[in-house]
């Protein structure tokens, strides 16, 4: 089975896709999708859409694990990621693409038995997962790949 993860975001869009067989992951690529705070809103959004249908189309995933929103101090920010976020679930929809939607919370149980994991131990926990040498830069696709992994082992519940 391939699974994406996906950090959304509007400036940075992480991801990373993984296969699964039987108990081993294997990690194909990871990266992100940026856009300038210079392109107006709607070309930024298009730019996550086109993109992330590439890499949809390039990679056929069977699943995605997609980060769902927790409500943030700054509404306008929070806004535009669930906008984004939404262009990206679209996009998975276009491929039919399963979806699983954890918390920040079920993303750190999942990879290390515990809800109050620091970023460290979740990157830790990752790379030893993954079976690699250095950890994932940059953060979002570093969360990216956490948010595979966990959505690997919902799947194989």
């Amino acid at each position: 089975m391939r699974i994406i993860g996906i950090d959304p975001g509007y400036a940075i869009v992480g991801y990373a896709i993984i296969d699964v067989e039987k108990n081993k992951r294997r990690l194909l690529k990871y990266g992100t999708i940026e856009t300038s705070s210079r392109e107006e809103f709607p070309n930024r959004i298009c730019k996550i859409y086109n993109e992330m249908n590439d890499i949809l189309h390039n990679f056929t995933p069977d699943f995605a694990s997609i980060e769902s929103l927790l409500f943030q101090n700054n509404q306008k920010t929070a806004i535009k990621v669930a906008e984004a976020r939404g262009v990206i679930i679209l996009s998975l929809q276009k491929f039919n693409i399963k979806i699983f939607e954890p918390t920040p919370l079920q993303v750190k149980c999942s990879l290390t038995g515990y809800g109050k994991a620091t970023k460290q131990q979740i990157i830790l926990m990752t790379k030893k997962i993954l079976n690699l040498n250095e950890p994932i830069k940059p953060d979002d696709a570093a969360d990216a790949c956490a948010l595979a992994l966990s959505g690997s082992i919902f799947v194989n519940n």
